[in-house]
C-alpha cells in the first residue's frame, strides 16, 4: 500500500435517518462542495457521491485522525455536532473502503439490491471529480475498477433481473402473458399513483394508446395527458375493453366495478384476445371471478406481492454470488496497490546497479589495451548480466507475498539494506 491511505467516510439509508441525510444531500450540485472539500488539508485525490440514501467522501490521503476530523466536520457542517453525529458515520480505510465501494456500485449496499440507478450515481460524481481535477492515479484507477466490478456483477449473476416493486412485478407477469408488450393498449381505471405508476413502466416497455378512465374527468385528463393518451368517462369503460389488451384498476371506490358477467360478453367480440387485469386498489375493484373466464387473466394485490417476495428472495441468493466477485476484485485491487507501493523501489534500484556498472565499465576499460570493439560490447554485456543477476532474487522478495500485508515496513528495510534514499 502506497504511503497515504485511501479514506471512505459516510453516511447512508442502514443507520442514519432520513432528517438527517436530508441535512447533508446536495441540492446545488458537485462544483461547489468539490472545491470546499478540496480545501481539506492533507487530501491529495477526492471524491463525493451524493444521494437520497447515501453521502459519502472517498478520497486519498496522508494518515491521520486530522484529516478524518475533517472530512467529517465537512460532511456535517453545522448540521449536527460531532457527539451527535458519531452514531451515524462509517469510516473505512484501505481495504475496507475499497471493498465498500464495490458493494455500493455493485448495489450490494443499495436499499433495494440489485438496483441499477446507484452506478449511473457513482458514475455523475466521478464526471464532476474528475472534470474539476480532483481525482489523480488512484483514485480513477479505483473508481474505474468499481464501474467494472458492478458489471461484472450484472453479466455473472442475475442480481437485476427479477422484479422487486409492484408496478415492475406487474410488468413481469403482462409479458408472461403477451410475450411482448409492443403496441399492446392499456386501460387505466383511476388516476392514482400506482397506476401512474404502472403506466409508465408498461409504456417504457412498449405499449401504446394509454386511455385513462376515471370518475372525475379533469384528472383523468391530466394522467392521460403525461402518456399521450385519451381520457374517457367510467360509463364508457364496458365499451373501451373491447379494444385495449391491459387493464390496470386503482379506484378508491368502495366495491367491485366490474364483474365476470361484465367480461364475459366482451370476449366473444374479442375473439378471445388475452385481457390482463391489474387490480391493485384496495378494496378490490374486480371480481376475482374473473379468472374463470378463457383468456382472462387478472391479479391483485396480494399476487404482485408474492411476485415481488420470491423475486426478493432469488435476488438475495444471487447477492451471496456478488458478494464473492466484489470479495474477489478488493483482493485485485489491493495487490495493485501493493504493486503500486514498490514501484519506485524497484526502480531505484535497477538505477542504481546500472550507475555501478556504469562506473566500473569507464574506469576499467581504458586499463585494457588491445579490446576490440566487439570485446568491449562483451565485457559491457557480462557487468550488466552480472548486476542483473544479483538483483533478481532481491527484486522478486520484494514482490513477494509473504510481506504483502507490511509494504511500507519491507520498502524501509529494503531501501536501508541496497543504500536507497529514504522514499518521501
Amino acid at each position: 500500500m502506497p504511503s497515504e491511505t485511501i479514506l471512505l467516510l459516510g453516511v447512508n439509508h442502514k443507520n442514519t435517518p432520513l432528517e438527517v441525510r436530508e441535512k447533508l444531500a446536495l441540492s446545488g450540485g458537485y462544483e461547489d462542495p468539490l472545491e470546499a472539500l478540496g480545501r481539506v488539508d492533507g487530501l491529495r485525490e477526492y471524491y463525493l457521491l451524493s444521494t437520497c440514501n447515501r453521502v459519502e467522501v472517498l478520497v486519498s490521503a496522508s494518515a491521520g485522525a486530522e484529516v478524518e476530523r475533517a472530512l467529517a466536520g465537512f460532511l456535517f457542517g453545522d448540521a449536527l455536532t460531532p457527539e451527535q453525529y458519531e452514531k451515524y458515520l462509517y469510516c473505512y480505510r484501505n481495504e475496507e473502503a475499497i471493498h465498500h465501494l464495490f458493494m455500493v456500485a455493485a448495489s450490494l449496499d443499495s436499499m433495494i439490491v440489485g438496483e441499477s440507478q446507484i452506478l449511473g450515481q457513482l458514475k455523475e460524481a466521478y464526471r464532476w471529480s474528475s472534470k474539476l481535477k480532483c481525482t489523480g492515479p488512484i483514485l480513477n484507477k479505483l473508481l474505474h475498477k468499481s464501474f467494472s466490478v458492478a458489471k461484472r456483477v450484472r453479466s455473472e449473476t442475475q442480481i437485476g433481473s427479477s422484479a422487486v416493486s409492484i408496478s415492475y412485478a406487474a410488468i413481469e407477469l403482462a409479458r408472461k402473458i403477451f410475450g411482448s408488450l409492443e403496441n399492446k393498449r392499456v386501460l387505466l381505471i383511476g388516476a392514482g399513483e400506482m397506476a401512474e405508476l404502472a403506466a409508465e413502466h408498461l409504456v417504457g416497455n412498449g405499449a401504446k394508446d394509454v386511455v385513462v378512465a376515471n370518475r372525475t374527468l379533469e384528472n383523468a385528463l391530466d394522467l392521460a395527458k403525461r402518456f399521450n393518451g385519451r381520457a374517457v368517462g367510467l360509463d364508457e369503460l364496458l365499451e373501451q375493453l373491447e379494444q385495449v389488451d391491459i387493464i390496470v384498476s386503482s379506484t378508491g371506490a368502495p366495491g367491485v366495478i366490474l364483474h365476470k358477467e361484465d367480461v364475459k360478453p366482451l370476449m366473444r367480440n374479442r375473439r378471445n384476445k388475452p385481457l390482463f387485469f391489474i387490480d391493485i386498489a384496495v378494496p378490490r375493484d374486480l371480481d376475482p371471478a374473473l379468472n374463470d373466464l378463457d383468456n382472462v387473466y387478472l391479479y391483485d394485490i396480494d399476487d404482485l406481492n408474492n411476485v415481488v417476495e420470491l423475486n426478493k428472495a432469488e435476488r438475495d441468493k444471487e447477492a451471496i454470488k456478488a458478494s464473492r466477485i466484489v470479495d474477489e476484485e478488493a483482493l485485485k485491487f489491493k495487490d495493485w496497490l501493493a504493486g503500486l507501493a514498490i514501484t519506485p523501489t524497484l526502480a531505484a534500484l535497477r538505477e542504481k546497479g546500472d550507475l555501478i556498472v556504469r562506473a566500473e565499465l569507464e574506469r576499467t576499460l581504458p586499463r585494457l589495451d588491445g579490446l576490440s570493439a566487439r570485446d568491449r560490447e562483451n565485457v559491457e554485456r557480462m557487468a550488466g548480466a552480472i548486476v542483473s543477476k544479483l538483483l533478481h532474487d532481491p527484486m522478486l522478495f520484494l514482490k513477494s507475498e509473504s510481506c504483502k500485508d507490511q509494504s511500507d515496513m519491507k520498502v524501509d528495510i529494503f531501501r536501508s539494506v541496497f543504500g536507497l534514499e529514504k522514499k518521501q
